[in-house]
């Protein structure tokens, strides 16, 4: 039998410190280099990002020269979207450009993919310091939960739920949105074994906190698009499931047992983040109410 083709879709945005790792743990994958097909889709980059891709792909592309970004909200969707659009492989596999992988990750995706319509894969965060362990250790209870989200997905799948939304939702819980969608066509979903390898060296506590905030901020046209009483929409955004109970449902506790110092120290940041979002839903009621009066 054939191997299958997989097609790898990166964006790009300013990615030049990153690109060329993400790529060459592409490169050296165990899966047969003439089976996978790498994509890069560039947005805007003025770094060397586009420089470093060109010289391990024919495929490289700049969105803005390829659509109309005046027409949508989801920049990053919009480029995977395209990416697909341009691709070939009968499997997708979406990782971002500060990634690196197990040089098996695309090997057993396609073995599980043979029963399976999409797969999560297990992160592991690469950071700075005890800030990095804080935040591996975090990420360690969100693998194959509401929280998470998939990044390989079979083809015929991915245009059967649509793809990523590119008007109403934009970065952040989009791939939330694309998972949502594709749980509600399939319940043929699992995870691999092989780690993604998401490199954080950049972040630290404030950087962090920033980037929540920005989030935080992208949630609103998820929320209408999927209303808040929607069961999973309501998990995702619970005080009580994000603060507490991701880290003790299916006896994950134990490990909080076990690390205590790390899981004070988590719990510490995860507060700061939820305070941060609560204060920014209040600001954005304000500014509502500011703009109904006038």
């Amino acid at each position: 039998m054939e191997l299958p083709k997989v097609s790898v879709i990166i964006s790009t945005k300013n990615e030049e410190k990153n690109i060329k790792n993400c790529i060459r743990s592409i490169k050296n994958q165990t899966y047969p280099s003439e089976k996978i097909e790498l994509i890069v889709v560039d947005n805007s980059s003025n770094d060397r990002t586009k420089e470093i891709a060109r010289k391990f792909t024919k495929k490289l592309y700049s969105i803005e020269k390829e659509v109309d970004l005046s027409k949508v909200k989801n920049f990053r969707g919009t480029q995977l979207n395209f990416g697909v659009e341009k691709s070939s492989g009968t499997i997708i596999f979406f990782p971002d450009a500060d990634m690196t992988f197990d040089e098996d990750i695309i090997e057993e995706a396609v073995n599980l993919l043979k029963k399976y319509d999409a797969l999560y894969v297990p992160e592991v965060v690469i950071g700075k310091g005890f800030f990095g362990k804080i935040r591996n250790f975090e990420r360690s209870f969100y693998n194959q939960t509401c929280i998470d989200a998939v990044r390989f997905v079979k083809r015929d799948l991915f245009f059967r739920v649509g793809g990523f939304d590119e008007k109403n939702i934009v970065f952040g819980p989009d791939d939330w949105d694309f998972t949502k969608r594709v749980k509600n066509e399939t319940s043929k979903l699992s995870i691999t074994e092989s780690n993604i390898f998401h490199h954080e060296e950049h972040l630290n506590y404030k950087t962090y906190l920033e980037k929540k905030k920005k989030y935080a901020n992208n949630f609103e046209g998820y929320i209408q698009k999927w209303e808040k009483d929607d069961k999973e929409v309501k998990k995702q955004l619970s005080p009580y499931y994000r603060l507490l109970g991701v880290f003790v449902e299916n006896g994950k506790w134990r490990n909080l047992i076990k690390n205590p110092i790390l899981t004070m120290c988590m719990f510490f940041i995860r507060l700061n983040v939820a305070v941060n979002y609560l204060m920014n839903i209040l600001q954005n009621n304000n500014r509502v109410r500011e703009n109904e009066n006038i």
